[in-house]
């Protein structure tokens, strides 16, 4: 009878222990949150989610890593009984009743009524309050908050959820949530105390809570509190109802004791014909609509003049501008970190290097091979003058009549290449995302530098979280309308694409940096990559961006239209795609990115960046590149 080769000890090895880690979170989220159907899935893009469920009510929660450390078990208890407790003590529709219409209302409005079920839960078990005092603690280290010496450096929806964690006496605070609670009491001093000890003393009642949320949003002038208006509104619907109620009773009654003359007599209800009447006008105006909106696209892409950035359907048509640029920053890496930690953050991603360079290494090797194979020698032979051709000699010794043959080396025609690599610095990118984007940053620099492919890294954030010294500015002159651009931009160069490598390495540490990712706004980091490349003189140029999604500056959009930023990335898109000979290419970590460029990938694994980004640029540098027809001009933001 043939034997089954199995290796030694393997059915007897079981699960492994982040199976099991993650089976128990699983079962302890049904417990908790009542609800035995709960459908639990474990996702690197669950940290953008609020509370970790998704809008159909399933619960995401963060990937742990192959080997748990004490960061990510943290990390994934106290996301899972934050989601557990939402789930058992939140309503919906209680929740949306009060719902605020300003972004940043909406913000803090939903990290309120979180901390408000987090509270209930930490009151009634010991371990659930460990867990969250913890996971608070580690999210506000992460963010950097323990240098913060003002609430204008603290992001308001963690500001909320520190001061309501603290006023309740619920879970214990940290070292960095106890400096972020005297922060605020310095801020705002007994301002908000009224209301926090409402809410304390309401945690159990959600419609009571709503209005006291309501209070403080008004409070911290957010926005206005309009529970007059809703309690109208309610009012006004409870009467319409009841005034149709009793319309409805008093038509079943007349039905009885009369019929309509008209419809006895066979003729239709006065107004019937009107309405027929007037059916085909709308079908004819409607479709004159449609006739008219096609037109419409039609001359837009017929035109070379890209369309007005930063609006919405129905709202005047304005160009994106920045409302000031006085306060944005183009800075070396070397420059936001003293040596000593960037040296440590160099050491610690060289740990995170070892466990991923096998497999992007041998992907780095294939694509040196195939650059190098493009930069194979070749010469001309039997020439008159040059280097002497060895190969031939031996015709000469046979026949001394033959002359000399020589041979001169061609031209290569690998063009010269530039690479820039851009990364979103923005804080959804924390945590692994970041971590695979500076590994692959680095042995990318290292490969091509090897291939004598010059190569640039780059990164983009913001300065200061809820728009900085530029919002201040807006408010001290009168808050004008549609300002645009609304906070204070941070372009980082890690490496120039002249730097050599050995130079560089210690500046990619720099993205491990608690506090550095901060806002994104896409669409002037991917012109002002385009615009350094531009200016270079290299025959190639590839641009390739690394983004987890959408730009998003809560400031800025919370005062301008909601597409402003998007609709500005598209035309920056489209003018590099269709406009320069500059090629562009687009990875999305977790979310599609190819509604936005031609050229994209998305992975749903940040793992997979490495091997991504490889085998991308080798499509590029096989493909024979488009004419350099448009140049490659600067573009104007």
């Amino acid at each position: 009878m043939p034997v089954k080769n199995t290796l030694p000890g393997a059915a007897d090895r079981g699960p492994s222990k982040t199976e099991v880690f993650k089976s128990a979170t699983t079962a302890t989220i049904k417990a908790l949150g009542g609800v035995k159907e709960a459908t639990v899935s474990y996702t690197p893009v669950a940290a953008n989610l609020r509370a970790g469920i998704s809008p159909d009510g399933e619960v995401r929660l963060p990937m742990p890593p192959h080997k748990l450390t004490t960061d990510s078990v943290v990390r994934l208890r106290g996301a899972a009984d934050a989601a557990a407790l939402r789930l058992k003590h939140h309503d919906a529709a209680v929740h949306a009743r009060r719902m605020p219409l300003n972004k940043d209302a909406v913000d803090a409005y939903n990290a309120m009524e979180q901390s408000r079920v987090e509270v209930i839960g930490a009151r009634q078990y010991t371990g659930v309050s460990k867990n969250l005092g913890e996971a608070l603690e580690q999210r506000l280290a992460h963010e950097g908050y323990q240098t913060a010496s003002a609430f204008s450096h603290i992001n308001t929806a963690d500001a909320l959820r520190v001061l309501i964690h603290s006023r309740c006496e619920a879970i214990n605070m940290g070292t960095v949530s106890a400096h972020v609670r005297d922060v605020l009491k310095s801020e705002f001093g007994t301002k908000l105390d009224s209301d926090l000890d409402a809410l304390a003393d309401n945690v159990g009642n959600q419609k009571a809570s709503a209005d006291i949320l309501r209070r403080l949003i008004d409070t911290l002038d957010l926005e206005h509190d309009n529970l007059q208006e809703i309690e109208q509104e309610e009012d006004d619907g409870d009467q319409d109802d009841a005034d149709q109620e009793a319309g409805e009773e008093e038509g079943d009654e007349n039905q009885g004791d009369q019929e309509d003359p008209e419809v006895e007599s066979g003729e239709a209800p006065s107004g019937a014909m009107e309405m027929d009447a007037e059916a085909p006008e709308d079908d004819e105006g409607q479709a004159q609509g449609e006739a008219t909106a096609e037109n419409i696209d039609e001359d837009a892409e017929a035109s070379d003049t890209p369309p007005q950035p930063g609006h919405n359907r129905g709202t005047h048509k304005e160009r994106y501008r920045a409302f000031t640029t006085r306060f944005d920053q183009i800075e070396d890496a070397a420059d936001l970190c003293d040596p000593q930690e960037l040296a440590r953050l160099r050491v610690q991603l060289d740990r995170q290097l070892a466990h991923l360079q096998g497999v992007v290494s041998r992907l780095a090797n294939r694509l040196q091979r195939k650059l190098m194979a493009q930069q194979q020698r070749s010469w001309e032979f039997d020439l008159e003058e040059g280097l002497l051709d060895a190969g031939r000699l031996a015709r000469i010794v046979a026949n001394p009549t033959h002359s000399l043959s020589f041979k001169r080396e061609k031209e290569t025609k690998f063009r010269d290449t530039v690479v820039s690599l851009l990364i979103d610095n923005s804080g959804s990118m924390r945590g692994r995302p970041i971590s695979i984007a500076a590994m692959t940053a680095d042995l990318l620099a290292r490969t091509l530098e090897r291939c004598a492919v010059k190569v640039e890294i780059l990164g983009f954030t913001t300065s200061q979280w809820k728009g900085g010294q530029s919002r201040r500015l807006w408010t001290e002159e009168g808050k004008p309308a549609n300002p645009g651009r609304l906070n204070d931009l941070r372009h980082i160069v890690y490496k120039s694409a002249d730097m050599p490598w050995r130079r560089a390495r210690k500046n990619l540490g720099l993205m491990l940096r608690e506090g550095i990712l901060k806002e994104n706004i896409d669409g002037e980091a991917l012109a002002w990559a385009h615009n350094r490349l531009a200016a270079r003189g290299e025959q190639r140029r590839i641009l390739m961006i690394i983004s987890d999604g959408a730009p998003v500056d809560d400031s800025t959009l919370s005062v301008n239209p909601g597409n402003y930023l998007e609709q500005h990335l598209r035309e920056v898109i489209a003018y590099i795609e269709n406009k320069s000979d500059i090629q562009l290419l687009a990875i999305g970590i977790g979310h599609d990115v190819t509604r936005y460029y031609r050229r994209a990938v998305t992975l749903m694994d940040a793992e997979e960046l490495g091997g991504a980004v490889m085998s991308q640029l080798t499509d590029l540098f096989e493909e024979d590149h488009r004419s350099s027809r448009f140049g490659a001009a600067p573009l104007v933001v």
